[in-house]
């Protein structure tokens, strides 16, 4: 079933997770300079699949920030190599110098649009989960336009 999450108190930079299917779902409020690092020429060039071209996400999410909304980001928080929870890393990490999500169990690394690096054991981008918002501060996870 559908899960519905108000979203009008999650402060830029933050993230919460809530359960749908029985697993976990990432909704974080990206900040100006973590959309203006998402598409930076060499931040691109370290992505495995930048462009979103495996099919990990609806159609209306196939773009640069894998959203509806550039500000909000929708994935499935579950990492594409073994299943295991990657980490909200805000500050980023001493090799990449932006928030991004890492993997403690294998060192795989995502990106805030979910996009995974070269180089690390996870094989595809994250997986954004059908939704669509309802007004202003609520989103729908579960369901979308082409689900309705």
């Amino acid at each position: 079933a559908p899960v519905q999450v108000d979203i009008s108190k999650i402060d830029p930079g933050a993230m919460i997770t809530v359960a749908w299917q029985g697993k976990p779902v990432w909704v974080v409020r990206r900040t100006a300079e973590n959309l203006k690092n998402l598409a930076l020429e060499e931040h691109r060039e370290e992505l495995r699949d930048p462009d979103s071209e495996v099919n990990q996400q609806p159609e209306y999410a196939k773009n640069s920030y894998r959203s509806i909304k550039e500000e909000y980001f929708v994935a499935v928080g579950i990492c594409t190599h073994l299943g295991c929870v990657p980490n909200y890393e805000p500050d980023g990490r001493a090799e990449v110098k932006h928030a991004l999500f890492f993997c403690p169990c294998h060192g795989s690394k995502f990106d805030l649009a979910g996009r995974v690096f070269t180089g690390v054991p996870a094989p595809t981008n994250l997986i954004i989960p059908p939704h669509q918002y309802l007004g202003n501060n609520v989103l729908e996870i579960g369901s979308d336009a082409t689900t309705s």
